[in-house]
């Protein structure tokens, strides 16, 4: 179809998401094509999945960028563009408080990772980059160099917690942990936090006494595999739009909030 998006994919696990994806852009359920998957695992079962679906691959070994930078912290294994402060200042994954040292080392091996996923993602190029189990945290760097229109963000990820809610690595286990009678899973979009962006869809679920952990993630994965491709559609279609939205409290303090509305018709 001549209206379809092009996807790209980054993936570090097995990639069962990618794989809702891929069957919904071969079923007609997303107007779009996956042009490449991505990973930063080279042992990542998912690049089997891309290879089953002739789809091109390629690997960005962020352990090896990581030891070798921390090995030889040459200054020139970094990209030309890269301003350590700028970053420093706009990023809110690591602390400030955090030691200063430890805040550049970690963006400092980040940048030279992201540019080499740069690099490979240029070759292919891309409408909407989806993270499917991508279990790295991305930089400004990164996403400054692939949401260039302001208010158009083209990063998507999808969480396994009722987001703003277990942000991180574990949010079926922190729900299920916490003793959370509802679980759930949330599609955003990325920005310079983590999980923090702005939410263009949830799917929830209730938790049963009777559940265990493994139990409350099949029920999770069983919503992100179909709610996943749902707002990757709505985005095919040009539905989803970013807007920042201010509200005065009653105390007088103005309070703004960046939202994604979802749009009956197709957005020009």
């Amino acid at each position: 179809m001549a209206n379809q998006i092009r996807i790209g994919a980054l993936i570090s696990g097995g990639g069962t998401n990618l794989q809702a994806i891929i069957d919904s852009c071969e079923s007609g359920a997303i107007d779009g094509r996956m042009v490449f998957v991505g990973t930063d695992n080279p042992r990542a079962k998912g690049l089997a999945r891309a290879e089953a679906c002739q789809i091109p691959s390629f690997i960005v070994d962020y352990g090896a960028i990581i030891r070798q930078f921390r090995d030889d912290p040459d200054p020139r294994a970094l990209p030309r563009d890269f301003d350590i402060e700028e970053i420093s200042t706009r990023q809110t994954l690591v602390s400030k408080d955090a030691d200063q040292e430890k805040i550049n080392r970690f963006l400092q091996t980040r940048a030279i990772a992201e540019a080499a996923l740069i690099r490979e993602m240029e070759r292919r190029p891309f409408d909407l980059l989806v993270l499917a189990g991508f279990m790295r945290n991305l930089t400004p760097y990164f996403i400054d160099r692939v949401n260039t229109t302001p208010g158009s963000p083209r990063i998507m990820n999808i969480h396994p917690a009722l987001l703003p809610a277990f942000p991180g690595v574990d949010g079926y286990g922190d729900t299920f942990r916490y003793g959370c009678k509802v679980g759930g899973c949330t599609v955003h979009f990325i920005d310079y936090g983590e999980d923090s962006g702005p939410i263009i869809g949830q799917a929830a679920f209730d938790i049963l006494e009777d559940d265990t952990l493994d139990s409350v993630k099949k029920k999770g994965l069983a919503l992100e595999w179909k709610l996943y491709p749902e707002c990757i559609q709505k985005f095919a279609e040009n539905r989803l739009k970013t807007v920042k939205m201010t509200y005065t409290l009653d105390n007088g303090r103005i309070y703004e909030r960046t939202v994604v509305k979802v749009v009956e018709n197709r957005l020009l």
